[in-house]
This record gives structure tokens, sequence and C-alpha cells, in this order.
């Protein structure tokens, strides 16, 4: 695998390497496993979503009624939410 960085990208790598005594390549590594992991995560609760989403037992709220509900917080005719 080849990784193109940019020049200032590449600086700040070898400012970092340096500082933490690791390797580039091994703080490449980490960075993506680190953006792999997240967005494995944040894609898996994505279609989780979608799927609750899509499911026969799903309700939704108009946004006016959410925004209605929300101009009432912190007031004393604070309603409950919209459900």
């Amino acid at each position: 695998m080849t990784l193109r960085l940019d020049a200032d990208t590449v600086a700040r790598l070898d400012e970092l390497a340096a500082a933490t005594d690791r390797s580039k390549a091994w703080l490449a590594a980490e960075a993506v496993k680190t953006y792999i992991a997240l967005n494995e995560w944040q894609t898996k609760a994505i279609r989780d979503a979608v799927n609750r989403a899509n499911g026969s037992d799903a309700r939704f709220v108009s946004h006016e009624d959410v925004d209605a509900w929300l101009a009432t917080w912190g007031t004393r005719k604070e309603r409950k939410p919209p459900l």
C-alpha cells in the first residue's frame, strides 16, 4: 500500500514521530485503524437507525410538533414530548 501525503502533513508526521519515539509507519497504521474503527461504528449506527425507521412499528414526529415542544422548554407551560 502506498500513501501520498502533502508536505505539511509529512512535516507534522515527522514531528509527531520524533516526539513520541514512534515510526511514521506505526503512526500511520494507528491512524488508519482509528479511522476505520470510527467509521465502522458510524456506518453501523446509521444502518441500524435506517432499519429501525423502516420497521413496521416505527413512529415519527413532525418537525413542527418537535419545534413547538422545544419552545416550551424551561417555561411554566413545559409540555411532555410529542409521542
